[in-house]
């Protein structure tokens, strides 16, 4: 199914964490996201002191995640993560948890991916900056199915407020990688994913 649990794994790996596209998670993507937080967040100016708190933050995560996924013990050889270990690793650290209850750097992470949606920095991710994280991150052809995922996201409060708070993107962000079901509706966090992972 397209908003499975597997599929939103798959979808964190390749589009939130696996940089260079090689299939794996390592320390290298971690890096690049450090970089990429501070130019997004920056609106394209480069802060140094942003960088090496954005660094902070990744490189937290890795070791995290790579604490957890290593159960082969082979890190140390190879340096890389599959994606395998990689949903083992969140199977054994989220499935069933809220955000509340996360790793401290994956809670740091997903702070951090707030900041970078909300670009006009008012606190709300609205429907505009979600469909730019949409269409940076992957291709777009039909931007009516963006905006259905949005719709398909909000309840009546955040349509109240006009969009997305941290609270409940921490909370959306919680389901979208530790509610298994397929029901809720932080499976539409990060846009229409039927078009990217057909169901196997």
């Amino acid at each position: 199914m397209a908003y499975s649990w597997d599929n939103r794994i798959q979808f964190a790996i390749k589009f939130l964490y696996d940089i260079d596209g090689n299939g794996y998670l390592e320390e290298k993507d971690f890096m690049c996201l450090a970089v990429r937080a501070t130019i997004i967040e920056g609106k394209g100016e480069f802060n140094t002191a942003k960088l090496q708190e954005n660094q902070h933050i990744m490189l937290s995560l890795w070791e995290e995640i790579a604490e957890l996924a290593d159960f082969n013990k082979e890190l140390l050889q190879d340096g890389r993560i599959s994606t395998e270990e990689f949903r083992q690793a969140v199977t054994d650290c989220c499935a069933g948890k809220r955000y509340e209850d996360f790793p401290q750097a994956m809670k740091m992470f997903i702070d951090s991916n707030f900041k970078m949606m909300d670009t006009n920095d008012d606190g709300i991710i609205a429907a505009e900056e979600y469909r730019y994280n949409c269409c940076t991150k992957f291709a777009i052809d039909d931007i009516s199915l963006v905006d259905e995922a949005y719709n398909n996201l909000l309840n009546d409060d955040d349509r109240r407020r006009g969009g997305i708070t941290l609270s409940r993107y921490q909370e959306l962000y919680a389901e979208f990688l530790g509610n298994p079901k397929d029901d809720n509706p932080g499976i539409y966090l990060f846009g229409p994913l039927s078009e990217f992972f057909p169901s196997s």
